[in-house]
């Protein structure tokens, strides 16, 4: 899927060490531009994206993303990870 928007928050990055070795995460909100906005929180996963991306707040882009829902004991989680970026 994709959303143009523009970067209205880039929250602080997370990250931490599993089994698999370490990880970073960083997500951000997203105000589409029409005329009734929607904002979108999606996330960019991986320290060389993150800096890759280099995504700054005010920023217009056009973000291409994968929505995925994950359960664990009956809860249900969303996210919106990001895979390309495109300025214009």
């Amino acid at each position: 899927m994709k959303l143009k928007g523009k970067i209205t928050v880039v929250i602080p990055a997370k990250s931490g060490t599993t089994d698999k070795g370490d990880w970073q995460s960083q997500q951000y909100v997203m105000e589409t531009i029409e005329e009734y906005p929607k904002k979108m929180l999606f996330e960019v996963f991986g320290e060389s994206k993150i800096k890759e991306f280099d995504i700054k707040q005010d920023e217009v882009l056009t973000v291409s993303f994968d929505p995925k829902v994950d359960e664990k004991d009956g809860h249900y989680y969303g996210k919106n990870r990001a895979y390309a970026v495109s300025r214009e």
